[in-house]
């Protein structure tokens, strides 16, 4: 959020501030962030997802099915409420897992394959990651052909981590001893109501002006530590990278350089833009100097795979895994880069030969 407050500023001085400037902003995707991130945070708070986890993971009976029931229940959830949500929803569970049942020398295969399913994971769906929320509100991509799109990465992600689990974990026997979390039925079913609004909102048959403060106001008042507990910093990342995009794209020798870029080969190009400066803001900037959106969609999905800068959510993960293993940090980044990688070359070699010679 710092750095791109300081690039928005830096720019500001290059593009000094004027009525073009509103322009820049999507406030849909800004309101459909806003309403998720809180719902979820309400519906954590009430311990749905923990039970709904929990419950799955028990009938598994070995190491192999219950870290495959982690790593599927993240994947899962990315579509659904968004991948660093996901994250912060279903680390923890796995952490619970694997130390009650004393597996922790799968702890760190357990966290890189979690992670790597929120980020590809949640490219099927509009609302599964931030980016794609932005590019499917920009470029009004309608829904179906926008999971066309992803169908064949998403479908390839499955395949790959369903085999790395197969081949990396063996059927050890598994028995676990945690505690039952039951939700609170009343609050859990009005936050799946709101829930279901917020989707609405991202689908535009509800306007986000009309939707957005009715969740808020039901949610301060039914549970406002959910709306304080949102990712904010998240949110305000967003905005000042739209002000850093806008200007940038105002820029003629930077418009010129980029259209280049993105015209010779936009899925490589915003592929390598998301190691460098993560997937979230390549889309925002990169979206200003191409229309081929369904290549950008595709580059800044599989892109998120790599380097540990290449999605924010994979920040999560290596700040949650050293918060229990903190002189283990090193060997976690080691694997972490290992598998990432594998995937990047794997998913981008894929898609682009399918983009040339289909």
């Amino acid at each position: 959020m710092l750095i791109a407050l300081l690039l928005a500023i830096v720019t500001c001085f290059l593009i000094p501030p004027d009525k073009q400037y509103l322009g820049y902003f999507d406030f849909n995707t800004l309101a459909c962030l806003l309403a998720t991130l809180a719902i979820v945070c309400a519906l954590k708070n009430v311990n749905f997802f923990y039970f709904l986890a929990e419950r799955t993971v028990k009938i598994f009976k070995s190491a192999r099915s219950a870290i495959l029931a982690l790593v599927y229940i993240t994947f899962i959830g990315s579509m659904l409420i968004a991948n660093d949500m996901a994250l912060l929803t279903f680390l923890p569970l796995g952490y619970l897992v694997l130390t009650n049942t004393q597996k922790e020398k799968h702890m760190i295969f357990t966290f890189v394959m979690q992670n790597i399913a929120a980020n590809l994971g949640g490219m099927l769906t509009p609302f599964g990651n931030p980016q794609n929320l932005y590019l499917y509100s920009k470029f009004n991509i309608p829904t179906l052909e926008f999971m066309g799109i992803m169908a064949i990465p998403f479908a390839l992600s499955v395949l790959l981590i369903t085999v790395c689990c197969l081949i990396f974990i063996k059927k050890e026997p598994l028995v676990f001893e945690g505690k039952t979390a039951k939700p609170e039925p009343k609050r859990t079913a009005l936050y799946l109501i709101l829930f279901v609004l917020s989707v609405i909102m991202v689908f535009r048959v509800v306007p986000f002006w009309i939707g957005l403060p009715i969740i808020l106001i039901i949610l301060l008042i039914a549970d406002w530590k959910a709306v304080a507990k949102v990712d904010y910093p998240l949110l305000f990342t967003f905005v000042f990278f739209f002000i850093f995009a806008g200007n940038m794209a105002r820029i003629e020798q930077v418009r010129n350089f980029f259209s280049y870029l993105l015209n010779t080969d936009t899925l490589l190009f915003s592929v390598l833009s998301c190691q460098v400066i993560s997937n979230v803001p390549s889309a925002i900037l990169l979206s200003q100097f191409t229309t081929n959106y369904p290549a950008l969609l595709i580059g800044v999905n599989i892109g998120g795979v790599g380097t540990l800068i290449s999605s924010l959510a994979s920040l999560i993960t290596f700040r949650e895994y050293c918060s229990h293993n903190p002189e283990k940090s090193g060997k976690y980044v080691g694997v972490f880069s290992a598998f990432n990688f594998s995937f990047l070359i794997v998913l981008t070699g894929v898609m682009l030969l399918l983009e040339h010679f289909v």
